[in-house]
C-alpha cells in the first residue's frame, strides 16, 4: 500500500512542479508583457466560445437534449459569433469585456454600499462594506474612463495571481516530491 501512495504522491508531486513553473512562466510574460496578454487571453477565450457553439451545433442533431432546442441554437449562434470576434478583433472584444466587468464593479458597489447602510445597525465595521462598495465603484468608472489602462491592469493582476500560484504549486510539488523521498 506505501508504494502505491508513494508513487502517486511522487507523480503528483511532480505534476504540481510543472504546472507551478508554467504559471510562474506565465505570471512573468503577463507582468512584463500586459498589452500581449491582454490579446492572448482574449484569444483563448474566443476559441473557447467558438468550441462550445460547435459542440452546441452537434448537440442539436441529439435525440435528446437538456434544454429546448431554441435555446441551444441562441448559445450555439451566440458562443460562435463571439468566439469569431474575439479571433479576428480579439482587442475590441477586450474592451467590450472590460466594460461588462467595468458595469458589474458600478452595480456591486453600489448593492454593497446599500447593504452597508441598511446593516448598520446590527453589525460592527459596516463602515469597510461601504469602502470596498465605494471602490469598486472607483474602479469600475477608472475602467471606463480608462480602457487601455484598465485592460493592462487587469492582465497585470492575472499575471500577478498566475505568479503566486506558481509558487504555491512549485512549494507543494517540492515537499511532496521530499515527502516521497522520505517514505
Amino acid at each position: 500500500m506505501g508504494s502505491i501512495l508513494q508513487q502517486d504522491v511522487g507523480r503528483t508531486g511532480w505534476l504540481l512542479v510543472i504546472y507551478g513553473v508554467i504559471s510562474i512562466l506565465f505570471g512573468l510574460s503577463a507582468l512584463l508583457w500586459p498589452g500581449s496578454t491582454v490579446i492572448a487571453l482574449a484569444w483563448a477565450f474566443g476559441i473557447m466560445a467558438l468550441a462550445e457553439g460547435i459542440a452546441s451545433v452537434f448537440a442539436l442533431f441529439q435525440r435528446q437534449v437538456a434544454i429546448s432546442r431554441g435555446w441551444l441554437v441562441l448559445y450555439a449562434v451566440a458562443s460562435i459569433v463571439f468566439g469569431l470576434l474575439a479571433i479576428w478583433h480579439p482587442l475590441a472584444m477586450a474592451n467590450v469585456l472590460l466594460v461588462f466587468l467595468a458595469a458589474w464593479l458600478i452595480v456591486a458597489g453600489v448593492y454593497r454600499v446599500v447593504f452597508a447602510i441598511r446593516v448598520r445597525k446590527h453589525i460592527q465595521g459596516e463602515w469597510m462594506i461601504a469602502l470596498s462598495g465605494v471602490l469598486a465603484i472607483l474602479l469600475g468608472l477608472l475602467f471606463v474612463a480608462y480602457p487601455v489602462a484598465g485592460l493592462l491592469t487587469v492582465a497585470i493582476w492575472i499575471g500577478a495571481a498566475a505568479l503566486v500560484y506558481g509558487v504555491l504549486q512549485l512549494v507543494a510539488g517540492v515537499r511532496l516530491h521530499r515527502w516521497k523521498s522520505a517514505l
